[in-house]
């Protein structure tokens, strides 16, 4: 990421006017876990990964939404370890799915890679119809940030 796109990601950030810990709502209601959204602080490094494919090292594409979507996680935890960071430091991420029935796969590994963290990224899942592999049902971004 240029310094250009990180300090204006830096920016926006700061400029949030969602506070963390987030407020729970009455009005707010989820289908999952993940918060509504994040307030950055100045002097915090920002890692953006690219979307992350469920491609193994030997190029194979495990079966199952599930498995698919750990080996995401698991490519994402890669990067951020690069930089000093794991899922504790997340602070956003954007999931795609083929369908409906790979919903609760992706969710089931997205909890599991949260499950030692004390808070929750603001998160979005959409369905999509396809990706360039067919056999991927899954595709995972995440944004982190850490001093």
């Amino acid at each position: 990421m240029s310094a250009v796109v990180a300090a204006k990601l830096a920016r926006a950030m700061e400029e949030c006017s969602i506070n963390f810990p987030l407020l729970d709502s009455a009005l707010w209601v989820t289908l999952a876990r993940g918060g509504r959204g994040l307030k950055g602080s100045a002097g915090y490094r920002i890692v953006a990964t690219a979307g992350q494919r469920p491609l193994a090292k030997d190029g194979t594409v495990p079966t199952g939404a599930e498995a698919q979507a750990e080996l995401c996680f698991s490519t994402c935890a890669e990067i951020l370890a690069e930089a000093g960071m794991g899922a504790k430091d997340v602070v956003r991420i954007n999931a795609f799915v083929t369908g409906r029935e790979h919903m609760a796969g992706y969710m089931a590994a997205r909890d599991a890679w949260l499950a030692s963290t004390d808070h929750l990224p603001a998160s979005t899942l959409a369905i999509v119809s396809g990706f360039t592999r067919p056999e991927c049902f899954v595709e995972i971004e995440v944004t982190a940030a850490a001093k």
